[in-house]
């Protein structure tokens, strides 16, 4: 199990209450225009204090939570048919430029291209046959942006199909995108013969919240494993425990992201995206002695 530190958990627990609900405020108004002096004559602190407390529990700072609650609104308004223009001044953006003015803001698509299913991008996909069964990668021209793992490649293209469903996909060859056919080829060693996890470029496409979920899987040494309580607390919300399960569940890249490592609290597996039997073997895999050894001399995955 991965280690807490409790001299920073000390620090931040007495703070839980009051930021908790600074948080629950931003949620109820996250349309309105708040700037941090009102919030924090709204918590009754110095706007500093405030700034420094919310950023040591949540990890963000308090605007940066308000446009991830924000995109959230946005989401769930394109995907219930509103119009673009509509939806953002819904979410409280004020404007259409508004939204791409950093990076916290972003869909990973533009909103259109979001609420169109990655109309007008194309993807590349390769399989590859592992003892974990069949694999498709799917890469973006930002990076590796899927790993799914299934039974027959049918499958695994209808699964990438539903993620993206008015993208152009593209069966790889080494002429049209030799990169994808190199990363697949390091991510089958990794699975055969024990090597090193690759560091390979993603394309992480979800909210604020599930992106702090899965940049602290990575930093989970291999052979290692932690639960979904830990993982909440790691990342300052440790009333979050269902929420990590979600994200979790949300990981559209296996293995590269490591979301089999997050086991419940009384050390059974919990959930998988790709099924228990694959989870079961990854661990086991991780634990054996000749892959132990080499996790040691690794360094986390950025």
């Amino acid at each position: 199990m991965i280690n807490q530190r409790p001299n920073d958990q000390q620090k931040a627990s007495p703070l839980l209450p009051m930021m908790e609900r600074v948080a629950r405020h931003i949620e109820l108004h996250a349309e309105e225009q708040m700037t941090l002096a009102s919030l924090a004559k709204f918590a009754g602190v110095s706007p500093s204090y405030l700034h420094k407390s919310f950023k040591k529990v949540f990890g963000i700072s308090p605007k940066a939570f308000q446009d991830a609650v924000r995109v959230q609104i946005l989401k769930r308004c394109l995907k219930q048919g509103a119009q673009v223009s509509a939806a953002i001044y819904e979410a409280g953006f004020g404007s259409n430029s508004r939204i791409y003015e950093h990076e916290a803001r972003k869909l990973g698509l533009s909103p259109g291209r979001y609420q169109r299913g990655g109309e007008n991008e194309s993807l590349h996909y390769a399989f590859a046959e592992t003892s974990l069964g069949k694999v498709l990668m799917a890469a973006s021209q930002k990076g590796i942006c899927c790993v799914h793992f299934g039974d027959s490649e049918a499958t695994l293209l209808e699964a990438l199909h539903q993620e993206f469903p008015k993208a152009e996909l593209r069966a790889s060859n080494n002429q049209r995108s030799p990169e994808l056919a190199d990363w697949i080829e390091a991510l089958n060693r990794h699975i055969e013969a024990a090597t090193p996890l690759p560091e390979l470029p993603l394309d992480l496409r979800g909210t604020a919240f599930q992106k702090l979920v899965w940049s602290f899987l990575s930093t989970i040494p291999k052979g290692q494993t932690c639960s979904y309580q830990q993982l909440a607390k790691a990342i300052g919300k440790p009333g979050a425990s269902r929420a990590v399960g979600s994200a979790c569940g949300a990981n559209r890249i296996g293995l590269l992201i490591p979301c089999h490592r997050v086991l419940r609290g009384d050390g059974s597996l919990g959930g998988y995206r790709w099924g228990l039997e694959r989870k079961r073997k990854l661990l086991a895999l991780e634990q054996t002695s000749e892959y132990a050894s080499k996790a040691q001399s690794e360094s986390p995955t950025k």
